[in-house]
């Protein structure tokens, strides 16, 4: 394993790319009967965090979605749960490529006591420009309130990065609300793979 998470520090970012496909796809996606976040019923579930806290994706993660960022970025936020792991990631990947990029959690409700903040993390400069992580995005309204919180706060939010886009309605919400949005998969993807996969299983 040590071997393996060594290489993916070094490795091109196009094979890097295979093998957070090939995790996905093993160890994340789901064929059955699923009731999605946004209430949606669904014939397939990608639970992203079987991926994102593993230490060979985290890191494949990281360093893929840190290429994709802006020069001018000054942070990265994310919607508790699911980006917490991602984000994190991509903040501790930048630290050792020289290039540090500080991590934000958006709490879903503000903090009981203390603070009471939305928003956990270093706090930066008024109107910082910070790129909003997701791992999976369905209809796009769980990153859409990291974006709120995030403007709220006086951060530029202009881009929103995920793992996997479903194809089910969160660009075109991006779009409309003026936000830049890239995934480095398609659910299309995935399942290109999965079909890849399983003929070299039956050959």
């Amino acid at each position: 394993m040590t071997n393996q998470i060594s290489s993916l520090a070094t490795l091109d970012l196009t094979i890097i790319k295979q093998e957070l496909l090939d995790l996905l796809c093993n160890l994340a996606y789901r064929e059955g009967d699923f009731v999605l976040s946004s209430g949606q019923r669904s014939s397939y579930y990608i639970n992203g965090k079987y991926v994102t806290l593993h230490p060979q994706g985290a890191l494949a993660i990281g360093r893929l979605l840190l290429s994709m960022l802006p020069e001018d970025t000054q942070g990265v936020a994310g919607l508790t749960l699911g980006a917490d792991p991602i984000v994190t990631a991509v903040s501790v990947v930048s630290a050792y490529e020289n290039r540090p990029i500080p991590a934000l959690i958006i709490r879903k409700q503000a903090k009981g006591h203390g603070t009471m903040a939305y928003i956990e993390g270093p706090s930066l400069e008024a109107n910082a420009r910070v790129v909003v992580l997701e791992d999976v995005v369905t209809t796009g309204a769980s990153a859409m309130l990291a974006v709120n919180r995030l403007r709220e706060a006086s951060y530029q939010v202009e881009r929103v990065f995920a793992l996997v886009d479903r194809e089910q309605g969160g660009r075109e919400l991006y779009q409309k609300e003026g936000l830049q949005f890239e995934s480095i998969f398609t659910i299309s993807e995935l399942q290109e793979n999965l079909k890849n996969i399983s003929q070299k299983n039956d050959d």
